[in-house]
């Protein structure tokens, strides 16, 4: 067996909590984590004391984060927090929210829990484990199963049905017969979730699953999506999998890279229904934004691009210049990514699509492009003033001729100049006629 190794910040305050006379014992997602041989950076405790107590014992070094469900955060010497929560028991619950007792023991304590394998917990003073469910075997065995009666345990929290999926497909496990049963049966209630925990939930799916899909196809297949996201209830294994494609966050500071993931669900559903989804789904502004300009870009570019490599024609570069101008020099990278990804996806499902050696040659060369040409307006020798100076009436002519002599200086970067820019703008206006 995988030893229990807890830090020893958390060995200081299991032992403090001891010597005040009460249990402490490690709890959660840490213990399967460990037996699993995967690392675990937060180490939960579970004890008989209560809060007020857990309060008293660790003073100043404490942060009441969920008072009324027993939790205490407690800092360690460097400042981590660390949850401790007391021995409780479910007294009632709505499927979102559950109202707990304290004064219960460690094994009614394990009992509320959700499934098997994170009902284990593990004292570091007695090198015990207690494990009165079997989740070591389930571990094993590589199922996720529910404690107890899983159609209660869907009950008492709409939330697990999506956790079960999330574990399931983290640790490519499968979901055990009756577990499976609660879980569909729990489907068409999931809209009692908020949707801010939904979202935490898909966020998480994307953070901590290496292939995505696995869950996304259970979300479909299980009718979860046909709860929460209807638009995404009929989508195929192939637009399931485009995030598969897309590197994995592994830390939460990687936000770009979650949206990434995020961008690739949602493809299909077209950037305005995506935005809409995002919005409904209580998204970040920045993640709104991010998602939504990226897949205005996919909307714009994408198939003439899939087009042109699936031909492998090499594209000149002024026609790279047009699209990385309209999908942005900051934005490349990003909308590359995206693209590859939907591509590979397309690949694996048997479609034909452009070719790695392809995908690679032209993200080279968008990327030289991006950082050298002049692609935008700010780019460009000559601005508004510039052509009031030169006689140029302001107004809506005076921005069709700026963006003309964009579309020019893109055709060739060398006319980026201002007498160049100045003459064509005088042109531009001769051939443009008297004003109405």
């Amino acid at each position: 067996m995988t030893p229990l190794n807890p830090p020893a910040a958390v060995l200081d305050i299991a032992g403090r909590l001891e010597e005040a006379g009460f249990e402490a014992w490690c709890v959660g997602g840490a213990i399967r984590d460990a037996l699993l041989g995967h690392p675990h950076l937060d180490w939960d405790l579970a004890t008989s004391a209560t809060p007020d107590e857990v309060r008293r014992l660790f003073g100043k070094r404490t942060i009441p984060i969920g008072i009324e469900f027993g939790t205490v955060g407690v800092l360690d010497r460097k400042g981590t927090m660390h949850e401790v929560t007391t021995f409780r028991r479910d007294v009632k619950t709505d499927g979102r929210h559950a109202v707990v007792e304290f004064g219960a023991s460690l094994e009614d304590d394990l009992a509320r829990r959700d499934f098997t394998i994170n009902s284990i917990a593990y004292s570091p003073s007695r090198k015990e484990i207690r494990d009165p469910f079997d989740g070591r075997g389930d571990l094993d065995r590589r199922i996720v199963r529910a404690v107890g009666d899983p159609d209660a345990r869907m009950r008492e929290d709409r939330l697990r049905a999506l956790r079960a999926i999330r574990f399931a497909a983290r640790f490519d496990f499968s979901i055990d017969a009756q577990t499976l049963r609660a879980l569909e049966a729990s489907a068409p209630y999931l809209g009692r979730l908020s949707a801010e925990r939904v979202k935490q939930e898909l966020d998480k799916t994307m953070e901590q699953v290496d292939c995505p899909s696995r869950a996304l196809r259970l979300w479909r297949d299980t009718g979860a999506f046909a709860t929460l996201i209807p638009s995404m209830a009929t989508a195929s294994d192939e637009a399931l999998s485009v995030p598969d494609f897309l590197a994995r966050p592994r830390l939460a500071r990687r936000p770009a890279r979650r949206m990434l993931r995020i961008a690739g669900l949602l493809a299909p559903l077209g950037h305005r229904k995506a935005v809409r989804q995002l919005e409904q789904l209580r998204s970040s502004k920045l993640e709104i934004q991010t998602v939504g300009s990226l897949l205005e870009s996919w909307e714009t570019s994408g198939e003439a691009l899939s087009i042109t490599l699936a031909g492998d024609r090499r594209p000149d570069d002024p026609e790279i210049r047009r699209f990385v101008s309209a999908i942005t020099r900051t934005r490349v990278g990003m909308f590359m990514r995206l693209a590859s990804a939907i591509w590979s996806a397309a690949a694996a499902g048997g479609r034909v699509s452009p070719s790695a050696h392809a995908i690679r040659g032209l993200y080279r060369r968008m990327l030289l492009i991006a950082f050298r040409d002049p692609l935008d307006l700010g780019s460009l020798a000559v601005d508004g003033d510039d052509l009031r100076r030169a006689g140029i009436p302001a107004g809506p002519e005076l921005g069709k001729i700026l963006r003309l002599l964009m579309s020019a200086v893109i055709e060739d970067p060398a006319r980026n100049t201002t007498d160049w820019l100045l003459q064509e703008a005088q042109r531009l206006l001769a051939a443009s006629g008297p004003a109405a």
